[in-house]
């Protein structure tokens, strides 16, 4: 689940905040690598939270665009039907009624296909951009299948409806919502994915992040003090988890 992935990153952000408070009571802890100074280590702590919390902050607006993409297409499938029976007592050539039906009948069934796909993953790049890109197709192909639908309605001479939801202008003017829609989508996923990315980083990046940090200053505590001294055995007991990116 989401909530135990970002609770092992802010576990091991608050973790590190631990050490930190632990090593500066020690009086010997005077590491020669420079980016174990509880100066360079504290920063290393304030940059990471702020990853986490822009990670939270991206996520929030990946799902407010999901949702509202979602709650644009909600009524696609009813409006296209009612288009196309309003279409039915125009006198079209059958050709054309048939051409109707069967776009109406794949904006109808590629929704039904593609709707269980989950659009939020649970993190990670991998999960996130398997879920919504497998949607996106979906929603794509739905407003690829109306917007040819429109371009059969303008070749309807006498397509005049009294319905406002059903007159042309306010059909393209969803197409475009549609389509702005998805780019949004498309958009926040980015920005999010990026935010993931740099977050990892500053978390476990070798050498420079967090984990990698945190497992040398506990080798330098047991250079200095010893594997059995009360240092040691304190700092050995906070726990760091390197989760896979």
């Amino acid at each position: 689940m989401k909530s135990t992935y970002e609770t092992g990153h802010a576990k091991n952000v608050a973790n590190l905040s631990k050490l930190i408070t632990q090593i500066e009571l020690y009086d010997k802890y005077d590491p020669p690598v420079e980016a174990l100074t509880v100066e360079n280590l504290t920063t290393l702590r304030d940059e990471a939270r702020q990853r986490i919390e822009e990670v939270e902050a991206r996520r929030a607006e990946n799902k407010n665009a999901i949702h509202r993409r979602q709650d644009l297409y909600r009524e696609l499938n009813p409006l296209c039907t009612r288009v196309v029976n309003h279409l039915d007592i125009l006198g079209l050539s059958s050709g054309a009624q048939d051409r109707a039906r069967a776009l109406n009948k794949r904006i109808q069934g590629s929704a039904t296909a593609k709707k269980v796909v989950m659009e939020d993953g649970e993190d990670g790049m991998e999960e996130t951009t398997v879920g919504i890109s497998t949607s996106r197709q979906s929603f794509t192909q739905r407003a690829e299948h109306f917007s040819q639908l429109l371009t059969l309605i303008r070749t309807v001479d006498n397509y005049e409806p009294n319905e406002d939801d059903l007159k042309m202008e306010n059909l393209d003017n969803l197409l475009a919502e549609m389509n702005n829609a998805t780019t949004a989508v498309d958009q926040t996923e980015a920005a999010l994915n990026k935010a993931l990315r740099l977050r990892n980083e500053v978390l476990y990046a070798r050498n420079t992040g967090v984990y990698d940090r945190a497992m040398h200053v506990k080798k330098y505590v047991r250079s200095v003090y010893g594997s059995t001294s009360d240092q040691h055995s304190r700092v050995s007991g906070i726990l760091f988890t390197m989760i896979s990116k």
